[in-house]
């Protein structure tokens, strides 16, 4: 029987479960070594100077954007081809969004799209930051965005969760040489799990203990760093004394979760090999059709390493709905995935956004886009398979 194909699912191998389990048999299953150690090593990975380990990306989001200190007329620009909770952070802390259209061939914002969103802003407003997203693991040119952020005291977060192991003209994603912090995910369709899961990376140790003090409770434990509690003897600073300095959330990702981290670090080659290869033998297939489908190769110098492999097709052309293509896809045994609803389209953000308008790029790359299946664990031939289901299927 011919196994049903998701459109993304987690690799564990034994050494992922010996992991754990060497962890489950320690003395720690919340903060614990495997922390720091899976800390060190991730942003040894990315080239960071320092990376700080989360619960999931939607928390990396909220505490990068809890740093920055935002005001009610701070706008913080968003493109709109993302997950909602690239927007959320913000709303989170109380800023206002402006989103950015963006390149309809690849979901991308761009110089262009984020200047437009940037004149919206007015003279009642501050521009406050940008958070651009590297959708599907192709890497957004930073260039012309950071320069802009400089000179405006506007700070930049790279949404890099979809981006591990991606090189662009920036280097390495999360490598931060053009950003202020870049988050990823770990959830199990990302390149690499640890179950749930997220990490925070930054080239500066003030925002990094900034976040470790956010991530849990707002608590410091360093007598160091002590403020004071006001009595003035041993119950200022005995050794069972922490201070709650800001207020903060508990977004610890546990030891657990680090163990099979670092686990799966050790294999992260592996896995960049594999997604390169499986969407070479996409377009190989795809190239011997002549079906409504096209993709986009990377630009010249990128060197990305795919979350998603979602091509564009022109349901039109063929007389049927997206709906009814997933429909015959499924019912052949492949699963897709449709990434993503423009966020400016969702009803909360709809009366919510600053300036709301168009976006006809992402409204263009919604209405085509299709994410096939693309994870480690598939077999050479499945792309073929997927392709050859997508012709049947197309007619």
């Amino acid at each position: 029987m011919t196994s049903f194909l998701p459109y993304g699912r987690q690799s564990i191998a034994d050494s992922d479960i010996d992991a754990v389990v060497e962890a489950l048999r320690s003395d720690y299953l919340t903060t614990g070594p495997m922390v720091d150690r899976f800390e060190r090593e991730l942003a040894a990975t990315v080239g960071a100077k320092e990376a700080v380990v989360v619960s999931n990306g939607t928390a990396a989001l909220h505490l990068c954007v809890m740093t920055q200190n935002l005001k009610p007329n701070d706008v913080i620009i968003v493109p709109s081809i993302t997950f909602a909770a690239s927007a959320n952070c913000v709303a989170y802390c109380g800023a206002q969004v402006v989103f950015a259209d963006v390149d309809p061939l690849t979901g991308l914002i761009t110089d262009e799209t984020f200047d437009a969103a940037l004149a919206l802003i007015g003279p009642q407003q501050r521009f406050a930051g940008v958070i651009p997203v590297h959708y599907a693991g192709r890497p957004v040119d930073l260039s012309h965005i950071s320069a802009v952020c400089r000179e405006r005291g506007a700070f930049l977060i790279e949404d890099a969760c979809h981006a591990l192991g991606t090189m662009g003209p920036q280097g390495s994603a999360g490598a931060c040489t053009a950003s202020d912090m870049a988050i990823f995910s770990f959830h199990p369709v990302k390149t690499l799990t640890t179950g749930e899961g997220g990490a925070i990376t930054t080239n500066d140790p003030d925002l990094a203990r900034r976040l470790r003090l956010l991530r849990s409770h707002g608590i410091e434990r360093d007598p160091a760093r002590f403020e004071g509690l006001g009595y003035g003897d041993s119950d200022d600073t005995g050794p069972w004394v922490y201070e709650m300095q800001a207020l903060g959330f508990n977004y610890r990702l546990p030891d657990l979760n680090c163990a099979l981290g670092v686990a799966q670090l050790k294999r992260l080659p592996g896995f960049i090999e594999r997604r390169k290869a499986l969407v070479a033998a996409y377009q190989a297939a795809l190239a011997q059709t002549n079906l409504p489908v096209a993709w986009t190769p990377p630009a010249e110098g990128d060197d990305p390493v795919l979350h998603l492999f979602a091509p564009r097709i022109d349901f039109a052309a063929v007389g049927k709905t997206r709906a009814e293509v997933i429909a015959g896809l499924r019912e052949r045994g492949i699963g897709t995935q449709v990434h993503y609803i423009p966020v400016h389209r969702q009803p909360y953000w709809q009366t919510r956004q600053l300036r709301p308008r168009d976006l006809p790029g992402a409204d263009e790359f919604y209405r085509s886009t299709l994410s096939l299946p693309l994870y480690a664990d598939m077999r050479d031939a499945d792309p073929a398979r997927v392709v050859a289901a997508l012709k049947e299927v197309l007619g």
